[in-house]
């Protein structure tokens, strides 16, 4: 029974490991920065509007399982899975252990754009939500402030800088071709990617003015898209009716105008 348990428990340890290995590299210490406390709070203030007037059953966050971007779901059932870190679900995001059709809400905070295969968890989301489920994304705008600075000799070593930015109307394919329908979208945090909160409040004027002038170059956006599927229709058999002779009609009302003559 001890060689039984510590070989489970060995296979245990090196499924950990390697789910490790695929977490995104940086993005604890990112989030409590000054620079991820600024995206985060445009975040959160975008999820709680779209989500909070949802109902269903089961809510599910993929990704930041430090951040409960949840709380304000009225769904009772939410529950993080992700591949390290306080999660309820520890597991391959391209493999999700969940049912088919059994999900009706699924938040997923800069999740594509740091995987190797974003196609992949996008297939399995669509797999594991229902018909007119809600899919929330939010990612790093590649046409942004945000996205020159990858260009920079080092914009590409930490994070944010080292994901694969994916644009919006690049999502949107993607999303279409999965039979989802994208209703609504947002950009917000038009500074720059600047370290410094004082520096940061600076370009507070920024804000306003790309919500008018310049809506697209945001350099984060947000995309809510409900999973459609199409409805069979029922083909009835054409039942033949026997008509009586048009003749024989006649005859018979001719027949009942004599006797009455009678």
């Amino acid at each position: 029974i001890l060689e039984c348990w510590n070989s489970d428990d060995l296979k245990h340890g090196l499924i950990v490991e390697e789910l490790q290995k695929m977490s995104i590299t940086g993005i604890d210490g990112w989030v409590a920065s000054a620079q991820g406390r600024y995206v985060m709070a445009w975040e959160q203030e975008k999820i709680n509007a779209v989500i909070a007037d949802l109902f269903g059953y089961n809510a599910l966050q993929l990704g930041l399982p430090k951040l409960d971007l949840l709380a304000q779901s009225r769904i009772l059932l939410r529950q993080t899975a992700g591949e390290s870190g306080p999660v309820n679900v520890l597991c391959d995001l391209h493999e999700l252990p969940i049912a088919n059709a059994s999900v009706d809400l699924v938040v997923m905070p800069h999740v594509l754009e740091f995987n190797d295969d974003p196609h992949q968890i996008l297939r399995e989301v669509e797999r594991i939500l229902i018909p007119d489920g809600q899919l929330v994304i939010t990612g790093f705008n590649p046409l942004s402030l945000w996205g020159l600075r990858r260009r920079l000799p080092k914009g590409r070593k930490v994070f944010p800088g080292n994901g694969n930015y994916i644009s919006v109307l690049r999502l949107k394919d993607w999303l279409q071709l999965l039979s989802f329908e994208v209703e609504r979208g947002n950009f917000g945090c038009y500074a720059p990617p600047l370290k410094k909160a004082r520096r940061i409040r600076h370009w507070h004027f920024m804000e306003a003015a790309g919500d008018r002038w310049w809506s697209f170059a945001g350099g984060v956006y947000l995309l809510r898209a409900v999973k459609r599927v199409h409805g069979m229709r029922l083909i009835m058999p054409r039942w033949k009716q026997k008509r009586m002779a048009r003749k024989s009609l006649t005859i018979i009302a001719q027949k009942e105008i004599d006797q009455s003559g009678q």
